[in-house]
């Protein structure tokens, strides 16, 4: 993309690899690089006269690191843009969704290109006989995966969500969030992962108005901590859910907040099934393009499809997920098979090699199989 676009931007949350990936990049640049951190007092001081100091670079791939806390840089970068307009001019590298940054989404449109950057997908992982296991119990952020033990993962956890919490949501927004507040939010989200989202329900219970229930929870959406997955709506006469589902995007995350310390314990704990459907969804979900959009299904009747991928108005793949190695085919699956008339059906279990036809347009299928064989063909 810095072959064709003046700006490109990666996106993502804090510690997914975003500065690592940039770095990288630069060793292997053909042209000098010039690397500024936001966060840096140096590098600040660097930029007192921002425009100054960039016209002296024109030649450089100028990589722009945490940029969301210098928002007063994108009208600059237009006019610098515009000004000399030639690819790969300048690498941003963002932890905050640019439409809740200020000047950021309507700045540069046009002359840039973003590309999400999540932590590790199971698809970046050497497939080995637990990866799979390991991946949905520690989740992708980079030192939580690598992590030595569980014990050292929790204690990287328990960092990364103090930190967060208290110090890096205030610090991407310009925005003071209560810490005690945003603590118990956490933790009614994990309690209701893949739950329909219900604002007046979690205002009830934390005492708050809704209105600022839903200010939270776009702040954390705009942190890439979680996903909302909107309802499908097709031609029906039955009453369909019109409400997003919620979950924490990643699983390792997810665990440390229902006080899960291993795997073993996790195979006891209630929350196993909806944590595998949270899991499932969020690696599908990362290597979609932008062609291809993510939602559920829902009937009032009890009819239900966890994931479904649609481009333009047609759904291209129908996705089950169930945590069990025996799933049965249930009269509401059949059911909204039915309703969605797609070709493409499929039931996700943990299985690391099954892949068989249970009936007509229908596949069993492990997540590993699925996300190596069966979405790459799905994506064309």
């Amino acid at each position: 993309m810095l072959k064709q676009f003046p700006v490109v931007c990666l996106l993502g949350p804090r510690q997914s690899g975003k500065t690592t990936a940039a770095k990288l990049y630069a060793k292997k640049s053909k042209k000098p690089v010039l690397y500024l951190d936001m966060e840096s007092q140096s590098d600040l001081r660097k930029i007192e006269d921002p425009e100054l100091f960039l016209k002296q670079h024109t030649d450089h791939l100028v990589i722009i690191d945490e940029v969301q806390f210098k928002p007063e840089l994108f009208p600059l970068l237009r006019h610098l843009v515009d000004d000399y307009r030639k690819p790969g001019r300048f690498l941003l590298l963002g932890s905050a969704s640019p439409e809740l940054v200020k000047n950021a989404s309507e700045s540069l449109a046009g002359r840039v290109y973003y590309i999400d950057t999540f932590p590790f997908n199971i698809s970046e992982l050497k497939p080995l006989k637990n990866t799979v296991q390991k991946h949905w119990f520690r989740g992708g952020f980079p030192d939580a995966w690598l992590a030595r033990t569980d014990l050292a993962w929790l204690h990287w956890m328990d960092g990364y969500a103090r930190t967060f919490i208290e110090r890096d949501l205030n610090k991407l927004f310009g925005v003071t969030f209560s810490t005690q507040l945003m603590y118990k939010i956490w933790r009614m989200i994990a309690h209701q992962q893949g739950g329909i989202w219900n604002a007046q329900s979690f205002a009830k219970g934390l005492e708050v108005s809704p209105t600022t229930i839903n200010r939270y929870i776009d702040y954390l959406e705009g942190a890439f901590m979680i996903r909302k997955l909107q309802p499908f709506h097709v031609n029906t006469r039955k009453r369909l859910l019109k409400t997003p589902k919620i979950y924490f995007r990643d699983s390792g995350l997810l665990h440390y907040l229902m006080d899960i310390p291993n795997t073993r314990y996790l195979q006891y704990h209630p929350i196993i099934g909806s944590s595998w459907e949270g899991y499932v969804v969020e690696q599908i979900c990362e290597l979609l393009h932008q062609r291809i959009v993510p939602y559920y299904y829902r009937t009032h009747d009890g009819s239900e499809m966890d994931l479904i991928l649609v481009k333009g108005l047609a759904a291209v793949a129908c996705i089950e997920i169930k945590y069990t190695l025996s799933p049965t085919i249930s009269k509401g699956l059949r059911e909204s098979m039915k309703d969605l008339d797609c070709k493409n059906n499929f039931i996700i279990t943990p299985s690391a090699t099954d892949y068989y036809k249970a009936e007509k347009n229908l596949v069993i299928c492990g997540l590993q199989p699925f996300i190596d064989k069966v979405l790459p063909k799905l994506l064309k």
